[in-house]
């Protein structure tokens, strides 16, 4: 990996507004500065969705100058000195340069600085602390850590037990950045997550599923959720991720692999899970109702059948998830492409057939699409058919009745 004292050109400077965002924050005079992953990433050659600018201006100085400029201004965090800049279609985080003065684990009460090693010191990791000029480029490394990029190390800024004790999500933030960047764990931070582990217990739920489901489809998840097992560092909040959890995971990762299907992070939390916990599990972690019932569905048991049938049934992407959980590779890989059908036929055509309106128009319509479906989705002409001789039977048994 080459890097160089320069952030090299990329997609994303090319997004509309930028020069205009530059110009009306005085970037020129070196106001303003790209910072965090869309540097970070840039150097690594990856792609960039966000982009973060600090700026030594103060908030309400920030939203004059952009209003000034005809861009669009929202305080989305502006108590914290973060001013969501819209110019052109593209969205900008705009921050003021910060100090902590007092943190408490969770939460930080900061003040606003103009000295950009101040702001570059508050950060959680050498690799995050990276700025760059807006207009030239010219990178700012005030931690090393474009040394640390080089060497896939993940380092806390400072002394990592201090970093953790402010706020504790980055014991959880280190194993990510490690799937995601790291090639080996920097000895002094690892030591510091996993003597902190405990500290976990003072963070919300929903914090905590935010970043074990950014970690389980990071780059080497296995490898590093195998690693929090063997320190304790899950034991706190989620002892339901045991060594036994770590390797259905390691067995999904390797069938996803081979089906050559995209990780995703649902359905790989559902690997963690047995259905004796998942509904426990995934309440404490306050997920969605939709996400809820995804990892129910995936760890569902409805005997064999034929992955169509299935997709059918449960929908293409939970067919996918439970087939990929079962070690049916083969069978999860037949549903990428695949397109759910719809039943080419009514409940009107049923009547038109003889059956009187009322419950026996919907079992019979159940009967008909249960029989397509054993089929294999046949034609409007089979099915038509198929109609025919559940309505001659349903007729049959009123008759009989």
């Amino acid at each position: 990996m080459a890097l160089t004292d320069t952030l090299p050109d990329a997609d994303w400077m090319q997004r509309p507004g930028l020069d205009r965002l530059a110009e009306a924050l005085g970037a020129g005079d070196g106001a303003a500065r790209y910072v965090g992953g869309a540097v970070r990433d840039t150097l690594l050659g990856l792609p960039v969705s966000d982009i973060d600018v600090a700026t030594i201006h103060p908030p309400q100085e920030v939203v004059r100058r952009l209003e000034a400029a005809g861009i669009k201004a929202v305080p989305t965090g502006i108590a914290h000195g973060t001013i969501t800049a819209v110019a052109d279609g593209t969205v900008v985080e705009v921050t003021t340069l910060r100090r902590d003065v007092t943190t408490d684990g969770r939460h930080a009460e900061v003040a606003f600085t103009d000295d950009w090693q101040a702001d570059a010191a508050r950060r959680d990791f050498t690799m995050n602390a990276l700025y760059a000029d807006m207009q030239v480029h010219t990178l700012h490394d005030y931690f090393d850590g474009i040394a640390d990029l080089r060497a896939g190390r993940v380092r806390f800024i400072g002394d990592p037990l201090q970093r953790i004790a402010e706020d504790h999500l980055r014991i959880l933030r280190f194993y990510r950045f490690l799937a995601r960047f790291g090639d080996a764990p920097d000895a002094e931070g690892l030591a510091a997550c996993i003597d902190r582990a405990n500290d976990l217990m003072a963070l919300s739920r929903e914090r905590i599923a935010d970043e074990l489901l950014k970690l389980l489809v990071a780059r080497d998840a296995v490898a590093v959720m195998r690693l929090m097992v063997e320190h304790g560092i899950w034991t706190p909040v989620l002892p339901e991720i045991d060594a036994a959890a770590v390797e259905r995971l390691a067995a999904l990762a390797a069938s996803e692999a081979t089906a050559a299907i995209a990780p995703e992070p649902i359905r790989r939390l559902a690997a963690l899970l047995r259905t004796g916990n998942a509904e426990a599990v995934t309440a404490r972690l306050k997920l969605s109702n939709a996400h809820r019932k995804r990892v129910a569905t995936a760890l569902g048991q409805d005997g064999a059948q034929p992955p169509q049938a299935l997709g059918y049934r449960l929908g293409v992407e939970s067919a996918i998830d439970r087939l990929l959980l079962s070690g049916e590779v083969a069978a999860a890989a037949s549903l990428v492409d695949w397109t759910r059908p719809s039943l080419p036929l009514s409940g009107g055509a049923l009547v038109e057939r003889g059956l009187a309106r009322g419950p026996d128009v919907a079992k019979a319509l159940r009967a008909v699409e249960d029989r397509w479906i054993a089929e294999g989705f046949p034609d409007a002409v089979r099915t038509g058919a198929i109609a025919d001789e559940v309505v001659a039977q349903a007729l049959r048994a009123t008759s009989i009745a």
